[in-house]
C-alpha cells in the first residue's frame, strides 16, 4: 500500500502545531465568546453544547486515525495522542459546565441528576473512562505498561457506544445527531473487529 507522505515543504513538527491550532481552536472561540458576551440569550447552554460536540468530534478523528493510517494516511494516526488528549479536554470542560451551571457543585444535586436523568451518568462513566486513557498516553506509562497499555486503551470503543448513548437520550424528539454518531461508531467498530477477525485467522493458519 502506497503511503501518502507529507510535502517537502512540510515537516511533521509543522503538522503537529497545525493539529493543535485545529484542535484549541473551538476553545479560543468560546472564550472570546465568554469574555465579548457573545453567546446569545442561554450561554450555559451554548457552552455545553459546544464542548460536548467537540468531544465527540474529535473522539471520532481519534477513531478515524488507524484506520486512514491502514490505508496510507499515516498523519492523523501520529497524532492521534494529541486529539486524545483534545477529547478529555472538551469533555472535562463540559463536566465543569454541567457542575458549576445545573448543579452547583452540590452532592445532593448531583445525586439527583444522576438518579433521575440516564444521560448524566452515562456520561458521567464516558468522562471517568477517559482519565485512565489520558494519564496513561505519556510515553513513559506507555513503555511500563507494555501490552496492558493496549487492552486498556481498547475501552475506547465502550467510550464511543456511552458518548452514543448520552446523544440519544439526551435528544428527546431530535435523534439525527444520534444516529449519526450511531452509524460512525458502528462502522470504525465493525472495521476494527473485522481487522481483529483476519489476525486471529491468520495467527491460527500460521505454524
Amino acid at each position: 500500500m502506497t503511503t501518502h507522505s507529507l510535502p517537502p515543504f512540510l515537516s511533521y513538527r509543522i503538522v503537529w502545531w497545525l493539529l493543535f491550532g485545529f484542535g484549541i481552536g473551538p476553545f479560543l472561540w468560546l472564550a472570546w465568546a465568554v469574555i465579548q458576551n457573545a453567546l446569545g440569550p442561554d450561554p450555559a447552554e451554548v457552552l455545553m453544547h459546544t464542548t460536548g460536540e467537540w468531544a465527540i468530534r474529535f473522539l471520532v478523528v481519534v477513531l478515524l486515525a488507524r484506520p486512514l493510517s491502514q490505508w496510507g494516511w499515516p498523519v492523523l494516526f501520529r497524532a492521534r495522542r494529541l486529539f486524545g488528549l483534545f477529547v478529555a479536554f472538551y469533555a472535562s470542560l463540559h463536566l465543569l459546565v454541567f457542575a458549576q451551571v445545573y448543579v452547583g457543585w452540590s452532592g445532593a444535586i448531583l445525586a439527583e441528576e444522576l438518579a433521575e436523568r440516564p444521560y448524566v451518568v452515562v456520561g458521567f462513566v464516558a468522562w471517568v473512562l477517559l482519565l485512565p486513557l489520558s494519564i496513561t498516553s505519556l510515553h513513559s506509562l506507555r513503555r511500563r505498561m507494555g501490552r496492558h497499555w493496549r487492552s486498556l486503551h481498547r475501552s475506547v470503543y465502550l467510550i464511543a457506544l456511552l458518548v452514543t448513548l448520552h446523544v440519544l437520550w439526551l435528544s428527546r424528539s431530535d435523534i439525527g445527531d444520534a444516529l449519526l454518531y450511531a452509524v460512525v461508531f458502528g462502522v470504525l467498530l465493525g472495521w476494527r473487529f473485522v481487522v481483529f477477525w483476519r489476525k486471529s485467522l491468520r495467527a491460527k493458519q500460521s505454524p
